[in-house]
């Protein structure tokens, strides 16, 4: 039996988008099935977390998220170097949304962007370990 979780994401073009992250990202391919726009599938591996992109097909009641529309969810993925990472998804046309905003106190760095096919990303540098008591004494600390 196998176990385990994958995130599925809709997207106007899987090869497409495949391609954009692996511009992005260390990707490793897993399965790449390309037959046309609306009938393509690929599964991918971003740091040991497993990712399954569908072309958009109305007919299978499958939708990509439309620019503008609110997005409800995001992948967070933690990254050995932010500013590369951060600068490789400009530089393929993502957006920013949040710059590399570092947190020492917190002990990591994030930022965010929205990809061209209108899923957002949050990406973090872990630089040192704060435990969650740590980080609610810092949020305490900070409200008053």
């Amino acid at each position: 039996m196998i176990t385990g979780v994958e995130i599925c994401k809709v997207v106007t073009s899987s090869v497409e988008a495949l391609e954009l992250y692996e511009r992005i990202f260390d990707v490793e391919r897993v399965e790449v099935s390309d037959f046309g726009i609306g009938k393509s599938e690929v599964v991918f591996n971003i740091f040991g977390s497993r990712f399954h992109l569908l072309d958009e097909n109305h007919e299978h009641m499958l939708f990509a998220p439309k620019q503008g529309d609110p997005i409800a969810t995001w992948t967070n993925v933690a990254v050995p170097d932010i500013q590369k990472t951060f600068d490789a998804a400009m530089a393929v046309g993502c957006t920013q949304v949040s710059p590399v905003n570092d947190m020492p106190a917190m002990g990591v760095k994030n930022a965010i962007f929205v990809d061209k096919f209108n899923h957002l990303w949050m990406l973090h540098q872990i630089d040192r370990i704060v435990s969650h008591e740590e980080r609610m004494e810092i949020f305490k600390n900070s409200m008053n």
